[in-house]
């Protein structure tokens, strides 16, 4: 089968699933392997702890690691600081610009009443160039979750320092795969962005696939193929409940939220074996048919508002992006938004609706390209050779990807400019189809 075909009908490949919860084998290993040219100095100074005995949480490592993890920050090794200071007011500029910083962040960890399991995280942002005072805030935070809200201190520099909101507090599911046919295992996992925490969500012998957050981040829409029947199933996390949606005659696959989560689009086939594009209503199970064309229409997408949906079709003779009305009632005809290279499919729109990522055929390799669809235009952000499954993080300032390496399946992400590039690695699994959470 060729490659388009391949690609098209990945939609109706389904999975039998299990449900299960445990700790994931194929944890994520983040290695920067390309940053900007000058990335930007700045001491992350251990924070001071004002309880008994010792601090209980190492807030500055996790800060420090999200930001150089940006490729945006080049933070200063520890092991060169001639000071630690913890607050603002014993700060030194000059000293930390002799050391070349342009930066300085200092907090506190504080624990509220004893034997709460409570703290506060009192942190400040110093521009030492200058000596203006940037930020000051106090993040809540408990024995629980330390990690997270160690994320969000540092989604709050990243955002005063760059104008950039933060993405480090959000989640991130894939697909991993373990073993060689016939005997592979397939688990999705749920794991913070920066690849820690992982937890399987649901696991089986045969294939799991399309992946889709809720806009709450509460839920995990897939697709299986349980009791050999082609299904979509919804799944609430937090609890591991799930209700299957669609099991339709034919195929059922590529769901994908509105941006109110009372809707998914997805790909049916039903009686007369033509992929399509259809809106389910979750609430009342009714269809509202978008597609009428003798092509293959799939990978459904919608528009933050929630108006148009964009999807591949290869009604031109090829795959290229088409979009049209949500609705489904105005009768009009889905318009053509690719032109440029044969072969454009698997579109993910930006949250600020002005991008489209593709995976599109680029010198006779399949890559990630970045789509204007204000000035029109297509950007190729990526070097690899067989490409796959763009996803914008929420900020929109970066695209986690699937892509190959050595034979093996692996998760990567390239910042929207295309000069910060990063591969997440797994210890033994193959991983593929990630999907960025919402803020």
């Amino acid at each position: 089968m060729t490659r388009t075909a391949n690609h098209l009908r990945m939609a109706a490949l389904l999975a039998a699933v299990v449900l299960f919860a445990s700790a994931a084998q194929a944890e994520l290993t983040i290695e920067i392997t390309e940053g900007v040219a000058d990335p930007i100095p700045i001491a992350v100074v251990p924070f001071g702890w004002t309880g008994s005995g010792q601090a209980p949480y190492d807030v500055a490592e996790v800060v420090a690691g999200d930001l150089q993890r940006s490729g945006l920050f080049s933070p200063m090794s520890r092991g060169d600081m001639i000071d630690r200071p913890s607050r603002s007011a014993d700060v030194r500029p000059e000293d930390w610009r002799l050391l070349r910083n342009d930066y300085v962040v200092v907090g506190q960890l504080q624990p509220q009443a004893p034997g709460s399991g409570e703290y506060v995280i009192q942190f400040e942002v110093i521009n030492v160039l200058n000596g203006q005072h940037l930020l000051s805030y106090r993040q809540p935070a408990t024995s629980r979750n330390f990690r997270a809200a160690s994320h969000k201190v540092a989604d709050l520099v990243f955002e005063k320092l760059t104008g950039i909101r933060g993405a480090f507090s959000t989640r991130i599911a894939y697909v991993s795969v373990d073993g060689q046919p016939p005997k592979q295992r397939y688990q999705l996992i749920v794991a913070d962005a920066d690849g820690e925490n992982p937890r399987v969500v649901a696991q089986s012998a045969e294939p799991i696939m399309s992946p889709a957050w809720s806009p709450d981040g509460g839920s995990l829409a897939y697709v299986s193929f349980e009791d050999r029947v082609a299904s979509i199933y919804t799944q609430l996390l937090r609890t591991g409940e799930r209700r299957r949606v669609s099991a339709r005659a034919g195929i059922n696959g590529a769901p994908a939220w509105s941006p109110d989560g009372r809707r998914l689009a997805l790909t049916l086939s039903q009686r007369d074996g033509n992929m399509d594009i259809y809106i389910l209503n979750l609430a009342n199970q009714n269809l509202t048919r978008l597609t009428r064309d003798n092509a293959i229409d799939t990978e459904p997408a919608w528009s933050p508002d929630g108006d148009m949906i964009y999807f591949t079709s290869d009604r031109s003779g090829g795959p290229q992006i088409y979009r049209i009305d949500a609705g489904g009632g105005s009768g009009e005809q889905a318009r053509r938004v690719t032109f440029e290279g044969s072969y454009n499919a698997r579109p993910r729109v930006s949250p600020n609706g002005e991008r489209l990522a593709v995976v599109t055929l680029d010198r006779g390799a399949y890559r990630i390209g970045l789509v204007d669809l204000k000035r029109g235009g297509l950007q190729v952000l990526t070097k690899g050779r067989n490409e796959e499954s763009p996803s914008f993080a929420p900020n929109g300032a970066m695209l986690i990807y699937a892509t190959q390496e050595g034979g093996r399946s692996l998760l990567a992400t390239v910042s929207i400019d295309g000069r910060v590039h990063q591969r997440l690695g797994a210890n033994s699994a193959g991983i593929r189809e990630p999907v960025w959470s919402p803020l």
